[in-house]
């Protein structure tokens, strides 16, 4: 092994040794400061597991109350696909502008990629606060904060399956005559579609578990069911919603595995 070799491995190690010892230290730092301690967590752990294993189990009366859990849940599901659906229409539409393989203006796609990331870096939750100003604790709270969320996540993940599978169809097409509208169908819309459904299944999976949050501040939905029966300490009907989502998560998880496997 040459001496440049030997240099290059020992800058290497140095990098690694400061990046590891700055993470240690950070760890301690903000640990002395919160006054959180990891011995003690890990020390109570089997005694919260006991407590969940023995409060947290669904009994009778909360067997009674599963129809309305059952048909909040359905309530929440049925929010969650409709705010994807819609919001991927518009992002579909709005990503076509930021597209660089679409032949749009530079300025037109960093205004696009620019608004995309505003509502994408903006948690749900702090547009559902927001929100809750304007139209106060309802499901159309919810229904806003899901949805601008959802479109700048989906506008910036259609903009890059665009680019990465339309550009030699769109090429094409172009040194054919066609216009944009034949471009978006013919190109765009074929090559794309796989990657457009998978990122709309996956949405549909993000938003169900995050409208149950968005529910409990917006007193709607599933989440607001598990904050009147938390706050009741009725901890039995609470873990049943808690049940009843993630049975509602794996079965929606599974749905799209199996339309993926026939789309792709």
């Amino acid at each position: 092994m040459n001496e440049s070799v030997k240099k290059v491995f020992f800058k290497r190690k140095i990098t690694y040794l400061v990046i590891f010892a700055t993470l240690i230290a950070v760890y301690v730092i903000s640990a002395s400061a919160t006054e959180f301690h990891l011995s003690e967590g890990l020390a109570s752990f089997p005694k919260a597991m006991a407590w969940i294993g023995h409060n947290l189990m669904p009994d009778e009366k909360a067997m009674e109350r599963f129809p309305k859990i059952l048909d909040k849940l359905i309530e929440t599901a049925l929010l969650s696909v409709a705010v994807t659906v819609i919001a991927a229409i518009f992002a579909f539409c709005f990503s076509l502008f930021g597209s660089k393989a679409t032949g749009f203006n530079g300025i037109v796609n960093r205004i696009v990629r620019i608004v995309a990331a505003f509502f994408r870096n903006v948690p749900d939750v702090v547009w559902a606060m927001l929100l809750m100003f304007s139209f106060g604790q309802n499901i159309l709270t919810g229904f806003f904060a899901l949805f601008f969320t959802t479109f700048g996540l989906l506008t910036r993940a259609f903009i890059e399956t665009i680019d990465e599978v339309s550009a030699a169809g769109i090429e094409a097409l172009n040194a054919s005559g066609a216009n944009f509208i034949q471009t978006v169908f013919q190109a765009i819309i074929p090559s794309a579609m796989p990657g457009i459904v998978t990122w709309i299944l996956y949405m549909i999976e993000t938003n169900i578990r995050n409208s149950t949050l968005i529910g409990i501040l917006t007193a709607t939905g599933i989440g607001y069911l598990f904050d009147l029966y938390y706050k009741r300490l009725d901890f039995s009907s609470a873990s049943l919603v808690v049940v009843s989502i993630i049975v509602l998560v794996i079965a929606i998880e599974l749905v799209s595995n199996l339309i993926r496997k026939v789309i792709l």
